[in-house]
């Protein structure tokens, strides 16, 4: 697939260029550090982390928030950047906007469901943006190992309170929200079959 017409990427023009390859191709793209970050679909059991989080969190939330997916937060630093998490919790009001990009402090709570070929770089780094940028709380889960990390208390550039477990463990999420969510039914990637190509 190809965008038409055809954009260069260049400081100033970065979303415009990740809008018009989302459109083209489907990809989930973000723009952090001034570069283009691509991600492909998701898969079905990454879907099914997504899914069965935001089933347990959307009852529990107060009025005045929501667990919503596709929701773009502004990076600090550059005026291109941002990110998409997985699933934001963030004020209702943003869903009668007309605003596609969320205020960093607005987010309660950013989750990043870790694809089965992400990078161990890359996946440290999404610590560093969220926290750079004052997002309350970041819930990394991890189905190829069966973990989750919450950070949380953003201060200097990193999170102060980093809280480990296991698919199985209970995640209690902190205040205002203040719920606990079971991770059971969390799935697992199965191990990659190396003769077979991206399901």
């Amino acid at each position: 697939m190809s965008v038409w017409p055809p954009l260069r990427p260049r400081p100033g023009n970065l979303r415009e260029v990740a809008e018009k390859i989302e459109e083209a191709t489907g990809l989930r793209v973000q723009v952090v550090g001034g570069s283009l970050v691509m991600s492909p679909t998701p898969r079905g059991k990454h879907a099914g982390v997504i899914y069965r989080l935001e089933q347990a969190i959307r009852p529990k939330l107060t009025p005045e928030l929501v667990a919503a997916e596709a929701v773009s937060v502004e990076m600090p630093d550059d005026a291109d950047d941002y990110v998409t998490p997985d699933l934001t919790v963030c004020p209702a009001g943003f869903l009668e906007s007309d605003d596609w990009l969320l205020e960093p402090r607005d987010v309660e709570l950013a989750v990043e469901v870790i694809s089965q070929s992400e990078k161990a770089r890359s996946i440290s780094q999404k610590g560093d943006w969220y926290a750079v940028a004052g997002v309350a709380s970041l819930l990394v889960i991890d189905p190829r190992h069966g973990t989750w990390t919450l950070h949380t208390r953003p201060e200097s550039g990193g999170y102060q309170d980093v809280l480990r477990g296991k698919f199985g463990e209970t995640i209690l999420l902190p205040e205002p929200l203040g719920i606990a969510v079971g991770t059971d039914e969390f799935p697992l990637y199965s191990t990659p079959d190396p003769s077979r190509g991206r399901d």
